[in-house]
């Protein structure tokens, strides 16, 4: 244990007097790269050592699990023995942990399963089908997300038919929603959602579970309050009524998650729910050069919704941003990984850099670019461990072998591998599991009374036998060897070293890991078992992405902005910056101001990525909906004072292009950000076109259609053609090679 001298030493003046502030209601806003994860966990080691305060009276609550993680590491390193009993988990961990005591309470056994996407997405499929519901009128996703979204507001199934069911659509959803509660019921299972839901029913229900809570968590950390939605705050709320000891941590300006529920109010707001709120800004940055830090604040300062804040550091000043405006989306990506090679060659490493981008269809062309220099990258955001077909197979049979309520488990695991159990077959056992009211095993379990499976009969025997034999199994041997058992007698590992393709080697790999995760977790844990290992291993499906990079590949990171949020690169490259592009078309059309805040914010999470160098870029043309469009170059450049904005000059002579089959790739140089002019471009012309307007022409991507317009350019012909399937496109007679169809 650290002293109190040693806890503060490093911490600045502001640091400090959020260290300090330990008793009441504390929003501390921190700045981007304003240390706020140091100044957390040296509250937590302030409170434990100079306070007195009882390390199982700390619940310090985080959004992802590497956040928890480091939250734990460095604590750890400051408190030494008795940090293992401070609560630091994400939302979901906490809800879970505490459900697993009392969910009883609720009517579910507290052996409940808790589903992912993909387990959610199945269900649904059941429960329309069910239902006789239409998924053409209403999608499964687009149903998921609207009574996700109700969740997240703390709405149930009643709640959402009287507030919104005034129209047929919302009174189907309504509906649908009340089904698919009862199916996660019957099926003893929760999705992520629910796991909050019934967190706040819980105590809402129980005043002495959360009383006890109350008097077990008495000082409470908030990590990114920004994102809170309004079912935390009241589970935040709920748990800091009686001691009021909340710590609230978050940057107003980095709230970009509204399209996940995320409500900026909860953070705006939090004076007005706790009138003695003490109020601290963090707005020493720590990571980026003051030039950098400046065009931030010239961005942001354009949005109303937020608390007053500005950016500064101690560090150099350093370059100026850097902006260039190309001719097209094509050169705008050559330019860029010219760039990077450029910086490659003077000895920046690759994975010191990182392309931002406003959507994921926006990464294809710096891919290709990249790959054509041989430059190595990563899309951040792949499929999650736990998301792989293989790991979600086997621990389907873990779940199975745990608790046969999992509906959806046994449905996917009983003809995986193939043993001859068709989906008529399933259809069957589910609707005599529903006329029965009972689990999908047990229907599997008393096959004998179903007439209609009679053909399968020996193959149900055989499954359900198997299944009681894994569970005996299991009774009598750790998990790692109850999973070698499952894929020596279902032949599963076999069947894939039999396959021999690069696609099983990989598979095969991804088992052995899932092996070296069941070990370490029966290694670590004082009391090892199933059912607590599938619990912790329900939290890891939230959690894909740049989680698994490992720290020594280096790679140039492709991601959105939305996965840069919380790192930091040396190098920033950020594309697309264009009206319509970035601020979206979508935010610019709404007319709702607050939608071009979110877009606002979005871009100062994008700027404040930058330690050292930040180059932003645009074109003037671009392919977007299929439409070849000439767009401006994004407010969010006007926005950034002149004295910080390096804006590239443009004065040599073009090249010659040779004809494509694709969008010009225009000649990167010092002449690339010229603003467009067809006349600057010595493209020898399609010459005597062989059809005119009214003629019938084929396209080798967008099919046949019908010449509407040919008008003669400086270079080349612009040809309109109203195409039968995908409708009207302007394009250069060039590169669209259009041949005549003769009727």
């Amino acid at each position: 244990m650290e002293d109190v001298m040693d806890i503060i030493e490093n911490l600045n003046k502001e640091q400090r007097e959020a260290v300090f502030c330990t008793e009441g209601p504390l929003l501390m806003l921190a700045g981007a790269g304003s240390g706020k994860t140091r100044s957390l966990t040296h509250r937590i080691a302030y409170l434990i050592e100079e306070k007195g305060i009882a390390p199982w009276n700390i619940l310090a609550i985080t959004f992802t699990n590497k956040a928890a993680q480091e939250m734990r590491e460095r604590v750890d390193s400051l408190v030494g023995y008795g940090s293992e009993d401070i609560w630091i988990s994400t939302f979901h961990a906490t809800c879970s942990r505490i459900l697993r005591r009392h969910i009883d309470l609720l009517g579910y056994d507290r052996n409940f399963t808790i589903y992912d996407a993909s387990d959610q997405k199945s269900l649904m499929k059941e429960v329309l089908k069910e239902m006789k519901i239409d998924t053409k009128q209403f999608p499964e996703r687009s149903v998921m997300s609207e009574i996700s979204s109700a969740k997240n507001e703390y709405k149930s199934p009643l709640d959402y038919r009287n507030e919104y069911g005034s129209n047929y659509r919302n009174q189907r959803i309504a509906d649908i929603y009340e089904c698919y509660q009862k199916r996660l019921k019957e099926n003893n299972a929760l999705d992520f959602d629910d796991l909050l839901v019934k967190m706040v029913d819980l105590f809402q229900a129980n005043p002495e579970v959360l009383e006890h809570y109350q008097d077990r968590f008495r000082y409470i950390m908030v990590d990114e309050y920004q994102d809170t939605n309004t079912v935390q705050f009241l589970l935040v709320s709920l748990l800091a009524k009686k001691y009021r000891n909340l710590c609230v941590v978050g940057d107003d300006d980095q709230s970009i998650y509204k399209f996940r529920g995320a409500n900026i109010y909860n953070i705006l707001n939090f004076e007005k729910v706790f009138p003695d709120a003490q109020v601290i800004r963090l707005e020493q940055n720590y990571r980026s050069t003051q030039n950098i830090l400046n065009a931030a604040n010239g961005v942001i300062a354009n949005n109303k919704g937020r608390k007053e804040k500005k950016l500064w550091t101690e560090n150099q000043k350093g370059e100026l941003v850097h902006f260039k405006q190309y001719d097209t989306e094509y050169e705008e990506a050559e330019g860029v990984v010219s760039t990077i090679n450029f910086l490659s060659m003077r000895g920046v490493e690759y994975k010191d850099m990182a392309i931002l981008y406003r959507t994921n269809a926006q990464s294809r062309i710096f891919e290709e670019k990249l790959k054509q220099r041989n430059i190595p990258y990563a899309i951040v955001r792949g499929i999650s461990f736990y998301d792989r077909k293989e790991i979600k197979d086997l621990m389907s049979y873990l779940k199975v072998v745990d608790s046969g309520m999992d509906d959806l488990s046994v449905k996917r695991i009983i003809n995986v591998p193939k043993r001859g159990i068709g989906q008529t077959t399933i259809n069957r056992l589910q609707e005599f599991a529903i006329m029965n009211q009972m689990s999908f095993l047990d229907a599997v379990f008393n096959a004998d009374e179903i007439p209609e499976v009679a053909r399968a009969l020996a193959k149900l025997h055989k499954f359900a036998d198997m299944i009681e034999n894994f569970r005996n199994y299991s009774m009598e041997h750790e998990i790692s060897e109850l999973l070698e058992y499952i894929l020596d007698v279902t032949q599963y590992r076999a069947e894939l070293e039999a396959e021999g393709t690069d696609e099983s080697i990989s598979r095969l790999e991804d088992i052995e890991e899932l092996f070296n995760d069941i070990a370490y977790y029966e290694e670590e844990e004082e009391n090892p078992n199933l059912r607590d290992f599938l619990a912790e291993k329900d939290m890891y499906t939230l959690n894909a992405g740049i989680d698994n990079l490992e720290e020594e590949d280096n790679k140039v990171l492709l991601m959105t902005l939305h996965n840069a949020k919380g790192l930091e690169f040396n190098n920033v490259f950020l594309g697309g910056m264009e009206e319509g592009v970035f601020p979206g078309y979508g935010a610019m059309m709404s007319g709702d101001e607050s939608e071009i805040e979110e877009e606002r914010r979005l871009c100062y999470v994008g700027i404040t990525r930058a330690k050292e160098r930040l180059f932003l870029s645009s074109a003037k043309r671009r392919m977007l909906r299929g439409q070849t469009q000439y767009n401006r170059h994004s407010r969010f450049i006007d926005e950034i004072p002149s004295a910080y904005l390096d804006i590239k000059k443009n004065n040599s002579t073009h090249q010659e292009v040779k004809k494509t089959d694709r969008p010009v790739k225009y000649q990167y140089g010092a002449g690339a950000g010229k603003p467009y002019n067809l006349s600057d471009f010595k493209i020898k012309p399609a010459g005597e076109l062989n059809y005119q307007v009214g003629d019938r022409v084929k396209h080798i991507k967008f099919g046949v259609g019908t010449v509407q317009e040919i008008t003669k350019g400086g270079r080349d012909y612009e040809v309109s053609v109203d195409f039968d399937r995908v409708g009207r496109k302007k394009m250069f007679a060039s590169f669209a090679k259009l041949k005549k169809v003769t009727i």
